[in-house]
């Protein structure tokens, strides 16, 4: 390959040569993993010291958290999405259910990451889509993060219809409705958007802890009790919701 540049690639390659299981290495040990001869691994090693990646006691060699940088340039580059979008596919594959994380613009939810397993709504949904917040499990986790005035408002612009007989409508209703869900910490909406449908959500918050998006788990009643969803849907949502955190933290150290 005319535009491969060796001399990157053995770089890097010393630098992937240590490992959680090894984290020091000597000079014969990073030739062998990574096959360079040692005149070659000792040029490296060196050239990777003298920009501060790697530190020595004169045998051992260990990489420093400058290392860390290289990450940093990676995560800086993603957005929400892009972030979520590997968690998501973790969650679903462990569930065998759809997964979804939105954020909420005026009175909707938007769709901005998904992974689906099976179509379990009359409409399909894809990057983008819309739905009312007041009558689903991520805009209920999402109005839940307003504050008493911009709930109101909310409120005022959202006009609560009945979409399935289970919708809660009556803006009392709701308010009781989004109170227990700001007290647990997630939101369970069984069938207000759309017959069949169950969905289970929980916040995804910044490194503030500000609410920032919201990520659910659905599924269809038929198959699904509201015990199972609770018992089977929500541990490992909550466990999700918590590695989207931990990343979005890395990327707001990575961007300051």
């Amino acid at each position: 390959m005319v535009d491969h540049v060796q001399s990157l690639a053995r770089g890097l390659a010393v630098i992937r040569a240590f490992s959680a299981a090894e984290p020091e290495l000597t000079l014969s040990q990073v030739a062998r993993i990574t096959g360079l001869t040692r005149a070659a691994a000792r040029r490296f090693l060196l050239t990777l010291a003298d920009l501060g990646y790697v530190r020595s006691d004169g045998r051992l060699f260990a990489l420093t958290p400058r290392v860390l940088e290289l990450g940093y340039a990676y995560l800086s580059s993603l957005s929400l999405p892009e972030v979520a979008d590997p968690h998501l596919e973790r969650l679903a594959a462990e569930v065998r259910e759809s997964a979804s994380v939105a954020v909420l613009d005026g009175a909707d939810v938007v769709y901005v990451a998904r992974v689906a397993t099976a179509r379990i709504m009359r409409v399909s949904i894809s990057i983008g889509t819309r739905f009312p917040a007041y009558c689903t499990s991520m805009g209920r986790v999402l109005l839940a993060a307003l504050s008493a005035g911009e709930f109101d408002d909310y409120l005022e612009r959202a006009e609560p219809r009945r979409l399935t007989s289970r919708t809660i409508v009556l803006p009392a209703a709701l308010r009781a409705e989004v109170a227990r869900v700001r007290a647990q910490g997630w939101a369970m909406v069984d069938q207000e958007l759309e017959e069949g449908l169950r969905s289970i959500a929980a916040p995804v918050r910044d490194r503030s802890g500000r609410t920032v998006a919201a990520v659910n788990v659905s599924t269809h009643a038929s198959r699904t009790s509201l015990q199972q969803v609770r018992r089977d849907l929500l541990p490992p949502l909550l466990a999700t919701a918590a590695r989207i955190e931990a990343d979005l933290a890395a990327l707001s150290v990575a961007r300051a």
